[in-house]
């Protein structure tokens, strides 16, 4: 795979270019685009700095991270504290994410949108308000192994990083077992319509 040097303010601007080009701003379908990556990646930075180059076009934007959708403890510490494969497939309410954030947007759909829906630090729900994407708005969804549920995305970004950056940068190395085997499962670098090289975060590439 080739990589382009590109920064990512030039990069924010290109995906919000490609957003605006693809739905006119009144136009009654919702975008729900995903930004992929372990949580040594800068998805949340990504996805925030996107969304303020879509409100300058005068988009609606609503952004949402799956650690909003973590499920109850007594459901993620099953198998222990610290079991990746437990991690990789049962630590995220991927349904409640269906429900709650993706399956709203559809066609015809509400609009209503969850932002989150459990807190991991009190392990209780969050009881957020709703919140209504209007025609023409934009969902960012960012968060870890976000290719390998078939999440109905019209953009995917993912923010790519070798074993050595991921391990290096990554803090809980018990999860990395858990990025080795969505790499070989899914293949997000395959699967996602951008890719982007973010082992020196001050220097991205992208392909």
């Amino acid at each position: 795979m080739r990589f382009t040097p590109i920064t990512w303010e030039k990069l924010t601007d290109a995906v919000a270019a490609h957003v605006d080009g693809t739905v006119p701003g009144d136009g009654a379908e919702r975008l729900r685009i995903g930004i992929d990556g372990a949580p040594a990646a800068p998805t949340a930075e990504t996805a925030r700095q996107i969304a303020a180059a879509l409100r300058l076009r005068g988009r609606s934007v609503l952004v949402v991270g799956t650690e909003g959708f973590l499920r109850p403890a007594s459901l993620r510490y099953e198998y222990g504290r610290q079991d990746p494969d437990a991690y990789y497939g049962g630590w995220f309410d991927t349904g409640a994410l269906w429900r709650e954030v993706l399956g709203p947007l559809d066609a015809g759909g509400s609009g209503r949108v969850l932002p989150d829906l459990w807190d991991p630090a009190t392990d209780r729900a969050t009881r957020s308000p709703y919140v209504t994407l209007p025609p023409g708005g934009v969902l960012l969804l960012h968060g870890p192994f976000l290719l390998g549920h078939w999440f109905p995305f019209d953009l995917t970004v993912h923010l790519r990083l070798s074993p050595a950056a991921l391990a290096r940068r990554t803090e809980e190395h018990w999860t990395l077992p858990a990025f080795a085997r969505y790499e070989q499962e899914v293949g997000p670098s395959d699967a996602a319509d951008v890719v982007v090289r973010a082992d020196d975060p001050r220097h991205p590439a992208w392909t």
